[in-house]
């Protein structure tokens, strides 16, 4: 149960937020609302470019208003990290990016730009099968990764 005094300062703490302009995302006038099945991914031309459009559109919703454009360019680069003994290669990083633009299709503009990275690893022990089992899912929990920092920038910094 929290006293009076707690309350009074979280209370306190809160007053900032009232008068800094403060939106939720999913308020009634946040950015994440606007974006809601509003934006149409180009569509992608690999299995990486498939994975984080699938990701995205399952985190934005698929479009019923064509009201901006987004365009994604992943990169992924494959670093072996741990080498046995024997100069076989038994852990791998897989490091990607993506760079994104948002272009509100009524006026051109481009509303918000940028680059997200992160990294996975995976293990190439085993039977060549399972490395690259273990490869693909790397590189689909990478592109869920991507995905979903590229949704939290365009939340944040898009200007609609």
């Amino acid at each position: 149960m929290w006293s009076f005094k707690t309350a009074q300062i979280l209370l306190v703490a809160a007053l900032p937020l009232a008068s800094c302009g403060f939106t939720p995302v999913y308020g009634p006038d946040g950015v994440g609302t606007q974006l809601q099945n509003r934006v149409l991914v180009d569509e992608p031309l690999t299995r990486n470019g498939y994975l984080i459009t699938r990701h995205l559109e399952t985190r934005l919703g698929r479009t019923n208003d064509e009201a901006f454009a987004l365009s994604v360019t992943v990169k992924t680069q494959e670093v072996s990290l741990a080498i046995d003994a024997d100069g076989v290669i038994e852990r791998y990083n897989l490091i990607g990016t993506a760079d994104y633009t948002l272009i509100n299709k009524s006026t051109g503009a481009i509303a918000a730009s940028g680059q997200v990275e992160s990294f996975t690893g995976y293990s190439a022990t085993g039977t060549p099968v399972a490395a690259l089992a273990a490869e693909r899912d790397a590189s689909e929990r990478l592109m869920v990764i991507l995905g979903d920092k590229l949704v939290a920038e365009l939340q944040t910094q898009a200007s609609l």
